[in-house]
């Protein structure tokens, strides 16, 4: 892989370089293809469609879009930044987000019970209203969500309340939290991959020496993440031994991950080139989703 290229990828990664989402929007059509998205905006999420699993739900810097095997994507919510954004693994209607309105601003933490049409903020968070663009929910216990903005913030009431936990791990790209214990986090980091046992307040090394781009936990406890010069791995969260699942991602670096909880072999990645991809046996072997 070219080293400027991961160099300024990550750099990118690292500092957010997205600014606050205009009252203009680069999706102002109400449906585009799936290619035409990273031609109109930046993708900062995936969620498969529980109503639908066909379908992938595609956060983005100018709205959610729902988008299917056809290639065809929706704008289904609101023109606004959507940074942060995760599903409520405890109900299939249900969303979790962060990010800007499209006047700027932040939105705290909102959510969306009617599967991302509408959104109403639940709390604006600790010294807020926040701008979490990181942010993840324990299946292991629904209730738990962590949140970046400025220290790691923690809840555990389902958004309502939030407290600051303590300081972010350095240089953070992504979190995950545990499906079987809601106190143990993981952090995706330009120098490696972390885990904290006590909610964020500690943390140690699983994975050191190179960037890790993305970190996702399913709910049968499989860790997947994107190490760069190694590819897309995957561990379970018992032993935490890594094996490569697909290397050959060429000047790809994949920063978000979305998993079928109904068949978790069918999986969904997006580039930091806007590029969307799908499996359906487990990340061995991947196409272009929607082409």
């Amino acid at each position: 892989m070219n080293r400027s290229l991961v160099m300024f990828a990550v750099s990118l990664i690292s500092i957010f370089g997205f600014a606050a989402a205009s009252t203009g929007s680069a999706a102002a059509a109400e449906a585009v293809s799936v290619s035409q998205l990273k031609e109109r905006t930046h993708i900062h999420g995936l969620a498969v469609d529980r109503e639908d699993s066909q379908k992938l739900l595609i956060a983005t810097h100018h709205g959610l879009f729902r988008a299917g095997p056809d290639g065809k994507a929706e704008l289904i919510s609101p023109v606004q930044d959507f940074m942060g954004f995760t599903p409520d693994p405890s109900d299939p209607k249900s969303l979790y987000a962060s990010g800007h309105p499209a006047g700027g601003g932040n939105l705290g933490f909102i959510a969306s019970t009617d599967n991302g049409a509408t959104w109403t903020q639940v709390a604006p968070g600790a010294d807020g209203p926040v701008d979490f663009h990181q942010m993840t929910v324990s299946s292991a216990d629904p209730r738990v969500l962590y949140g970046a903005y400025g220290a790691l913030q923690m809840s555990r009431d389902a958004g309502k309340t939030w407290s600051v936990v303590g300081p972010l791990p350095e240089k953070l790209i992504d979190l995950a939290a545990s499906a079987k214990n809601a106190e143990t986090l993981y952090a995706a980091t330009e120098g490696g991959l972390l885990v904290s046992r006590d909610g964020g307040q500690r943390w140690e090394t699983v994975v050191d020496g190179a960037p890790v781009s993305l970190i996702e936990v399913t709910a049968d406890g499989s860790l997947h993440a994107f190490v760069l010069g190694q590819g897309l791995v995957r561990a379970a969260e018992a032993d935490m031994v890594f094996k490569t699942t697909s290397a050959s991602w060429g000047d790809q670096i994949l920063l978000h991950m979305a998993v079928d909880p109904a068949e978790s072999n069918r999986m969904f990645v997006a580039s930091h080139q806007g590029d969307i991809f799908a499996s359906t046996d487990g990340g061995t072997n991947w196409a272009a989703f929607g082409q």
